[in-house]
């Protein structure tokens, strides 16, 4: 008992910083999930895109191999992340998301000296693999951890700030590249990823406000907004519909979003685009869902999430289809940018929906299953798109599919209705 309390201690300076503060350390925190989160995109399948094109043409790799790494990772992720949910309830993500940070950042520098496909595969899978499990277990914990009133803005300020690193590091990657070649890309991204992540998770990141003696959301202890928050475990989540609809909503737009972000690029150079204008292409399309996460956060917490995830499907669904017969630059630009609205809002809604949903008690153990699922269908995606391109020679297959998940999905969010009181939940079969 003493060394648990021991381990989930907070670091000395937050224990100095909290009561002399003139706002809540719950603001700190958000900060550092959100250097944390732009130093999470070195890996990101956007930032992979940029790498295709130059790698293929080194080693004569076929696409599908390379998505294949991204696949693998996911895979992965899937075993790791019901073991590590339960962990982050109890201990915090500190430790989980400082070891993210360096085993991303040093393993994309490594990938500077791949020399073959096993070595690229042992590199990047394994950072896909951080990518897609503790990083998003820690980021989305910490948020829903401290902030409850102000769950929405809170998780948009920094989807907002992965966004950016969408946004900031292909750029980086493609400048470095461009007098270096993609060895050098990688190692900026690498360096980019520890420079900006590691020491403010370490020196500042707390698990909970009840660790400092505060309350959620800065309110008094006992006040209404927490204790009106509902409090599933795993087992009873996992008996509502509103789990299971979510789930099939997860399963239906995560291969969207990972096959169309891994291939936009090469896919917009086989249209006839330059490999610097597909580059900003791609910056577009982060932008913009850093447009489109960041305004959610202003949503009124009254309005169904269901209703706004809905938009969300369908501004994917017509992302995919413009994709598909697009010829110039303004044309890439508008589908990657309504594709791009649509990602932000699965960004910003989905961990919003899980937390407001079953609550921030067991978030992690709930989470963890549900990354299972979101890594598998994230891994589905890049292989089927890359395969589909190498057997019809084009990407017009795989964004029809992808265009018509995208529909299903919005039809899928529209029932996962709220789960309120227990007598909605299913009875154990």
């Amino acid at each position: 008992m003493a060394r648990a309390d021991i381990a989930m201690r907070p670091p000395i300076l937050p224990r100095l910083l909290a009561p002399r503060l003139p706002f809540y350390y719950g603001w700190v925190v958000l900060g550092c999930i959100c250097l944390a989160g732009f130093a999470r995109q070195g890996p990101a399948v956007a930032v992979l895109s940029v790498f295709v094109v130059p790698m293929t043409e080194a080693f004569g790799w076929s696409r599908a191999s390379i998505a294949g790494a991204v696949s693998l990772g996911g895979l992965l992720a899937a075993f790791v992340s019901p073991i590590l949910g339960p962990v982050l309830d109890r201990r915090g993500p500190r430790l989980i998301l400082c070891l993210a940070v360096l085993a991303t950042g040093l393993s994309t520098m490594a990938l500077s000296l791949a020399q073959s496909l096993i070595v690229f595969y042992c590199l990047f899978v394994f950072a896909r693999m951080v990518w897609a499990s503790p990083f998003d277990l820690g980021l989305y914990a910490s948020v829903n951890n401290w902030f409850v009133a102000r769950r929405t803005f809170a998780t948009a300020f920094a989807t907002l700030f992965q966004m950016l690193g969408l946004v900031a590091i292909p750029i980086i990657a493609q400048l470095a590249m461009h007098d270096g070649g993609w060895r050098a890309g990688w190692m900026a991204v690498g360096m980019t990823v520890l420079v900006v992540g590691f020491l403010p998770v370490w020196l500042l990141l707390v698990r909970r406000p009840e660790d400092l003696g505060l309350a959620v959301d800065h309110a008094k202890p006992g006040a209404k907004a927490a204790a009106a928050e509902p409090r599933f475990s795993r087992a009873e989540a996992m008996r509502t519909r509103a789990f299971w609809l979510l789930s099939l909503y997860t399963v239906l737009v995560y291969p969207v979003q990972a096959g169309v972000s891994l291939h936009q690029a090469a896919h917009l150079i086989e249209r006839g685009l330059t490999p610097i204008a597909a580059a900003t292409v791609i910056s577009v399309f982060s932008a913009m869902s850093a447009v489109s996460g960041f305004g959610l956060g202003f949503l009124p917490r009254r309005l169904p999430l269901r209703f706004a995830m809905t938009g969300a499907a369908v501004l994917l669904a017509i992302g995919c289809f413009a994709l598909i017969g697009v010829r110039t630059v303004h044309g890439a630009y508008l589908a990657a940018g309504l594709f791009g609205l649509g990602i932000g809002g699965l960004m910003t809604l989905l961990p919003v929906a899980w937390a407001d949903y079953f609550g921030r008690e067991s978030f992690g153990a709930i989470r963890g299953v549900v990354l299972s699922v979101q890594t598998l269908a994230q891994a589905v995606g890049p292989v089927l798109s890359g395969a589909l391109r190498d057997w019809s020679g084009g990407y017009m297959l795989s964004l029809t599919l992808f265009g018509s998940l995208g529909v299903l999905a919005a039809f899928a969010s529209l029932a996962a209705t709220r789960p309120h009181v227990a007598d909605e939940r299913l009875p154990p079969s």
